[in-house]
């Protein structure tokens, strides 16, 4: 796998991507996975880091072990959801760890934002777009999850806004990463699908390439950069990936590749406590 946007790390069989721009800042770790690398077995890939698709539980929590271990992330501070396609975003504390993992998980909630160190924020994937967030002067991270229903609903406005109402954070200190998920190249989708980003005044030309009547190929990478440059997030505090799940499915999950035989990928992302 080869990115000219984000770094990519290995351990042994385990690979895994970082963004350069959120590496820099210093005050958190971060990582978004891919299917190379865990205990899990087919159709699962070896990495599935989902407890949903039918995959063993132990299976699974070594797998968050074998790739936190790996950034220096405790699995007993991760916090996870149930995502629903929604734009809601939940404010967690340290109390909230585990959720998830441990205990039992949020229903409905596509998006976590946190002020405190050690709450380590998860989402997960199979196609649709991961949305990580980082305000290192304010010390906040978010971060969301973002399919072609989240997208058209702004999800990372609606995120970025609830950190500048709720914690005080500047959009031009915002440091945000746009990660792997299902490319212009292989996302064809419907008229409704057309009409939900018009109504949110979300229909450039760039961002649907008409094909057959009625269906166009959707850029869901460049619609989520829009949106985060109109939501104040500055260009270059912004990475944005190459890399299309469905063209590398053998690596990265893709629910269109599969047929929905497959796991999930996560996305998370920790602060690190002041010394």
């Amino acid at each position: 796998m080869i990115s000219k946007s984000l770094k990519v790390c290995r351990k042994g069989d385990l690979c895994y991507l970082n963004s350069p721009k959120l590496a820099a800042c210093g005050v958190v770790r971060h990582t978004f996975s891919t299917r190379l690398g865990g205990v899990s077995g087919e159709p699962f890939g070896r990495m599935n880091l989902s407890f949903n698709r039918g995959d063993e539980r132990e299976n699974v929590i070594r797998n968050y072990e074998i790739l936190c271990d790996a950034v220096g992330i405790d699995t007993a501070h991760l916090v996870l959801s149930k995502q629903t396609h929604t734009t809601n975003v939940r404010s967690v504390t340290s109390a909230d760890c585990g959720t998830g993992y441990s205990k039992v998980t949020f229903q409905d909630v596509d998006g976590l934002i946190t002020d405190e160190p050690n709450v380590a924020l998860v989402t997960q994937y199979a196609d649709c777009v991961p949305l990580l967030f980082c305000d290192p002067v304010k010390r906040v991270i978010a971060n969301s999850h973002s399919g072609w229903r989240g997208t058209a609903g702004r999800m990372g406005q609606v995120t970025v806004d609830k950190m500048v109402a709720d914690y005080g954070c500047k959009r031009e200190d915002i440091i945000a990463f746009i990660g792997p998920c299902i490319g212009p190249c292989c996302y064809e989708v419907d008229e409704p699908v057309y009409q939900a980003f018009c109504a949110a005044g979300l229909n450039y030309d760039d961002v649907f390439l008409p094909t057959t009547a009625g269906h166009y190929m959707l850029d869901l990478p460049l619609a989520n950069r829009i949106i985060l440059l109109e939501s104040g997030i500055s260009e270059d505090h912004l990475d944005v990936t190459d890399l299309c799940t469905h063209c590398l499915h053998d690596e990265l999950h893709s629910h269109r590749a599969t047929g929905g035989k497959r796991g999930n990928m996560a996305a998370i992302i920790e602060l690190i406590p002041q010394k």
